[in-house]
């Protein structure tokens, strides 16, 4: 190689690593932006969800006044907060796997109110409050769960403790596995709904609560007047014995008409 060729290729391979040089800052500078940037999208999100929480508590307290009126109408229905519990249909599932027993829905028939009040500061928490007539199975007037959020973040439960009439503890039924009430169930023993008022294991993952406060309380009506299931498949079955017994009409009137016909024809074959 001659020494000029030399010179070119020393002078190529010193602009490649310039260029490398050059493009190496230029990305660095731009991930320095982008952080900024986020940095600033972050501090506006920050601020929506703190504007967000005060429409929310503002427009929370001026739900309170429909809340009581609904309350005060819902009392003259009886059986109401029962029926909407029973048809719902992640309360219905947990029917089915034996949360609610007959002995818990019968308990829950003396159920007459049920309130859900969020703490002033929204993101820390709630209580539900469930109102009782004299019934045979507790002392208590009002059964309530609460679930916090501290600072940090960590969620936790209190609730109040159950006074159980003498032989009447619906948690201690025999078979129960504790502890689970509310929460995704696989194969387990048969539990009663009164345990998830005990149950402060994981508040964080409350199906229950989150179900009653999200879902129910906001409009329980629409499950109260959910139609029974049962009911409509009887209708049905009852329209599917009515069409039946249209169709063995119409088939015994077709026979009638073919025998008659027959009689005809025997009629005139006697006149030749």
């Amino acid at each position: 190689m001659s020494a000029s060729a030399a010179k070119v290729g020393r002078k190529e391979n010193s602009n490649h690593e310039g260029a490398d040089e050059t493009s190496e800052k230029e990305q660095q500078e731009a991930i320095e932006h982008i952080d900024e940037v986020q940095n600033e999208i972050d501090r506006l999100n920050e601020q929506a969800s703190e504007e967000i929480l005060k429409v929310e508590q503002k427009y929370n307290k001026l739900r309170q006044p429909f809340f009581q009126k609904r309350s005060e109408l819902i009392a003259k229905i009886p059986n109401f907060w029962v029926t909407t519990f029973v048809n719902h249909p992640q309360v219905s599932f947990w029917l089915l796997n034996s949360l609610l027993g007959e002995e818990d829905e019968e308990a829950l028939h003396y159920l007459t109110r049920v309130e859900v009040t969020e703490f002033e500061d929204i993101k820390s928490g709630y209580r539900i409050d469930f109102y009782f007539d004299e019934n045979p199975y507790f002392e208590n007037k009002i059964l309530s769960k609460e679930f916090h959020l501290n600072e940090s973040g960590d969620p936790s439960s209190k609730s109040t403790e159950i006074t159980w009439k003498a032989g009447k503890d619906l948690t201690k039924r025999a078979g129960q596995t504790p502890n689970k009430a509310g929460k995704k169930r696989q194969h387990e023993e048969p539990e009663s709904f009164f345990t998830w008022f005990t149950d402060h294991s994981d508040a964080g993952a409350d199906e229950l609560g989150e179900v009653v406060k999200d879902d129910i309380w906001p409009n329980p009506l629409q499950y109260y007047l959910v139609p029974d299931m049962d009911d409509e498949e009887g209708e049905g079955e009852d329209d599917d014995d009515d069409e039946e017994g249209l169709e063995d009409i119409d088939e015994e009137g077709d026979e009638d008409e073919g025998e008659e016909d027959d009689d005809e024809d025997g009629e005139d074959g006697e006149v030749f």
